[in-house]
C-alpha cells in the first residue's frame, strides 16, 4: 500500500517524471518514514548504476540516502526533473528542502559506449560461416546504429535466430546484448555480405618525409569495389617506407605515397665509387637529385663537371656502374637539368 501510495504522488507531480522515470507498484519503493536534516538539491546528477536513488538528487543528512526512487536513465541518455516532481520526492520521502524561485530543475545523465560496430561485425560473421558465409566475405548491415552500454560494464554479445541465403547473399540475426546495470537488448539485424579485400590504411596522420614503422599502419578489410588500382595491401609493403606525401588517419596507403627512404639528399656531396676489373676509384661529387637505397639519380662529378648516372648505395655514397657514359642535360629529370646548370655556374 505504501508503494502505490508513493507512486501515485510521484504520478500526480507532473506527466514528464512518469514518462521518465516510471515507478510501478510493486517495485519496493518506500518513503524513509524518518525526516533528517536540511537537504540540499543537487542539480547535476551522474548516474552510475541502473536504480536512481534518493542520495542522488538530495545533500544533507537523509534518512535513507539508499531509497530507490525508479529506474536512472539508459546509458548515454539523460532525463530532466522539474520543480514540481523533486518536491513530490522530497514530500514522499520527508526530505527537508523546499524550492527557493520555482524553477528548480535536475539533470540526470547516466554515461555510456557504443558497442564497437567490429565486435558486432564479428559475433554475426561468426555464425554466418557456420552456415557457409566464404572467408573472404563479410556482413554489411546499413544504418545499424551501435547500443549504448554502462561505462566499464562487462558486455557480452550473441547472435540468435541467424538465417543465411547463399543464392541472394542477405542475411538476418537477433543481436543480444547483456552488460551488467542495464536490461539485456535484443535487437533485430538484417543485411547482406559483401566480397572483401585487405587494404593499408594509416593508425594516425603520417607527415612527408616520415619513415613509416610497424604501429602507423593496418591492415583493413574493405569491400573489394572500394579497393581502388595501386592501393598497398600487406604490410611489408609500407613499413620502412618513407612518406612522399602526407596520409590522414583511416585513409589508404598508397604505392605512389611511399618510396624507399631518402639517403641522398638533393644538392648534397656524396662520395662517387667506380668499380673498375682490378680497381676501386672514388671521387666527389653532388647529387642533382634525392635517392632512396637502391634508386639511380643523376650526379655531377665535380672534378670534370660531367653528369653521370648512379646508384644511391647509402648516406652519402654513390655507386657508378663501371662504362658509364655522361649524360646529356637533355636526358635528365626537369629537377636535374636545373640543378645540373645552377652548379655550372
Amino acid at each position: 500500500m505504501r508503494a502505490l501510495l508513493i507512486a501515485g504522488l510521484l504520478l500526480a507531480a507532473g506527466p514528464a517524471f512518469a514518462q521518465i522515470s516510471p515507478i510501478p507498484a510493486g517495485s519496493g519503493l518506500t518513503a524513509s518514514g524518518l525526516a533528517g536534516g536540511p537537504a540540499t538539491l543537487r542539480p547535476q546528477v551522474v548516474a552510475d548504476e541502473a536504480t536512481l536513488r534518493l542520495g542522488d538528487l538530495f545533500d544533507g543528512q537523509l534518512e535513507h540516502p539508499e531509497a530507490p526512487l525508479g529506474l536512472a536513465p539508459a546509458p548515454g541518455q539523460r532525463m530532466v526533473l522539474e520543480t514540481a516532481q523533486i518536491m513530490a520526492v522530497a514530500r514522499a520521502h520527508k526530505v527537508l528542502w523546499r524550492p527557493l524561485t520555482g524553477q528548480e530543475r535536475v539533470v540526470i545523465e547516466r554515461p555510456g559506449r557504443p558497442v564497437a560496430r567490429e565486435e558486432v561485425v564479428d559475433i554475426i560473421r561468426a555464425d554466418l560461416l557456420r552456415l557457409g558465409l566464404e572467408e573472404d566475405a563479410e556482413p554489411e548491415f546499413p544504418g545499424f546504429v551501435p547500443p549504448m552500454v554502462p561505462l566499464g560494464a562487462f558486455v557480452q554479445l550473441a547472435a540468435e535466430q541467424v538465417y543465411f541465403d547463399q543464392a541472394t547473399n542477405r542475411f538476418s540475426a537477433t543481436l543480444v546484448v547483456a552488460a551488467d546495470g542495464m536490461t539485456t537488448l535484443r535487437l533485430r539485424i538484417a543485411g547482406r555480405t559483401v566480397r572483401t579485400e585487405p587494404m593499408v590504411v594509416a593508425v594516425r596522420r603520417l607527415t612527408l618525409g616520415e619513415v613509416v614503422a610497424p604501429g602507423d599502419v593496418e591492415v583493413v578489410r574493405v569491400p573489394a569495389g572500394r579497393v581502388r588500382p595501386g592501393v598497398t595491401q600487406a604490410l611489408d609493403q609500407v613499413v620502412g617506407q618513407q612518406l612522399r606525401r602526407p596520409v590522414g588517419p583511416k585513409m589508404p596507403v598508397s604505392l605512389g605515397d611511399i618510396g624507399a627512404p631518402v639517403v641522398v639528399e638533393k644538392n648534397s656531396l656524396v662520395t662517387m665509387t667506380l668499380d673498375a676489373p682490378g680497381l676501386v676509384l672514388t671521387t666527389q661529387g653532388k647529387a642533382l637529385e634525392a635517392g632512396g637505397r637502391g634508386q639511380v639519380i643523376a650526379v655531377m662529378n665535380l672534378a670534370s663537371r660531367s653528369v653521370v648516372e648512379a646508384v644511391a648505395t647509402g648516406p652519402g655514397r654513390v655507386r657508378v656502374a663501371f662504362g658509364s657514359a655522361p649524360v646529356r642535360e637533355q636526358q635528365l629529370s626537369p629537377t636535374a637539368a636545373v640543378a645540373a646548370r645552377t652548379a655550372m655556374r
